[in-house]
């Protein structure tokens, strides 16, 4: 492992990097935890502390950290994303280097962070598939499917070049990390540090680390299922093309080619098998959820543009400008003029057989399709009013912002 560069003499007057680490209940291991990283700012000549961000321990470890010589910063919020929050915002050091408090980590060895971090990276991720995993350091459904499955979504979501999402020990930039404002309080925490990263345009980068059996005897806070299900959400949440528009393009897509090719008649596959009125009720069906789903999809990637949630791009801010309330409700009640006329249609053609049996599917397929343009619509239509909602405070904000009255949030 490279050694790290010296620090320079116009330095030696400030704290370079803070290594923190969150607690709770962690006496078994923090002391140890500590005496390492201690150990580690010595030998490297790096002028830093050791901080540690206690979670409401009971067992004493807010006593052994001081004892050992660390600082410590309370932090009444529960939640893993919570007591780094707290700890982020109390660190002294230009640079953090973050890590669990049970001894998995090696605080010893942490020359591979400090060179990225002086660099210039804002981010360096530990890659434990990279440096070593130690026989039982890992759960098995961790290893083999949690982590591997989450990281490839990040990957595959935001283009972020990580391949183990979830390590717990990573450097970062203070000033870069808290610009960022980070929200969530649970294990989420570390995929939102690294996706927002990403979207900021943060220089994030990956350094082997080790990982060892936790030398703790009770079980660890993590909980698999749980929390797995708080990062794909994350994940998910901050991502509507792949929540949204790529399963709704698909629904409507297909939807909308399978009713096309049922419109007219029945299509048989072979000699024994017919796709016909079910199947075109199903297309529709497709069609129906693809078209909401990618309304979802409009008006969350919208709200999240004009808020701040999530950056500009070349794409959303076409998408910003061409939709309206007006327009959106002035296409959609084309469209339920357009089923209501299907519809009407279909009945004047059944009055015409005396509203009796239907000998073929000709005026039930116009039916379900003008129901369908109906129902899309009625979608469309109170989609178009709901965007107006969310627009409300925004433009509230603006306006006053701009030193503009702002205009009444209800009828006076």
């Amino acid at each position: 492992m490279n050694a790290v560069t010296p620090i320079r003499a116009s330095d030696a007057d400030e704290v370079e990097l803070t290594i923190l680490m969150p607690c709770l209940n962690e006496a078994e291991t923090l002391a140890v935890c500590i005496d390492k990283a201690k150990d580690y700012l010595k030998r490297a000549n790096v002028t830093g502390e050791v901080l540690i961000a206690d979670n409401g321990s009971t067992d004493g470890s807010r006593e052994i950290a001081e004892a050992h010589g660390a600082r410590v910063v309370p932090v009444a919020q529960k939640g893993y994303g919570a007591a780094l929050q707290g700890g982020i915002a109390a660190a002294r050091g230009r640079y953090v280097i973050m890590g669990d408090a049970d001894d998995s980590y090696d605080f010893a060895s942490l020359d591979a962070f400090v060179g990225r971090l002086r660099g210039g990276a804002d981010l360096v991720m530990g890659n434990r598939f990279q440096g070593g995993i130690e026989t039982g350091a890992m759960p098995f459904l961790h290893r083999y499917l949690g982590n591997p499955v989450l990281s490839f979504l990040g990957r595959l979501f935001f283009r972020i070049p990580v391949r183990d999402f979830h390590c717990g020990l990573r450097g970062f930039r203070a000033d870069s990390i808290r610009a960022l404002d980070l929200s969530t309080t649970g294990m989420e925490f570390a995929s939102e540090m690294v996706v927002r990263s990403a979207l900021a345009g943060l220089a994030i980068e990956e350094v082997p680390t080790t990982l060892k059996p936790d030398g703790r005897s009770r079980p660890p806070h993590l909980r698999t299922w749980r929390d797995g299900w708080r990062h794909l959400k994350f994940l998910l949440m901050y991502n509507p093309r792949w929540l949204f528009f790529i399963p709704g393009l698909a629904l409507c897509g297909g939807g909308l080619a399978l009713a096309l090719l049922l419109l007219f008649g029945p299509f048989q596959l072979n000699t024994t098998m017919e796709l016909d009125l079910n199947t075109f009720m199903a297309a529709c069906f497709m069609a129906v959820a693809g078209t909401q789903l990618l309304s979802f999809g409009v008006l969350s990637r919208h709200y999240a543009e004009i808020t701040g949630i999530l950056p500009t791009t070349s794409r959303a801010d076409w998408l910003s400008k061409s939709i309206s309330t007006d327009r959106i409700a002035l296409n959609a009640g084309m469209i339920f003029v357009a089923g209501l006329a299907f519809f009407a249609y279909a009945l004047v053609s059944w009055a015409q057989l005396g509203f009796g049996p239907l000998n073929d599917s000709e005026i039930p397929r116009i039916v379900v399709l003008g129901l369908t343009m109906v129902v899309i619509g009625l979608q469309a239509f109170f989609s178009a009013f709901l965007l107006g909602v969310l627009e409300i405070p925004v433009k509230r904000r603006r306006a006053l912002a701009d030193g503009l009255p702002a205009q009444p949030a209800g009828p006076q």
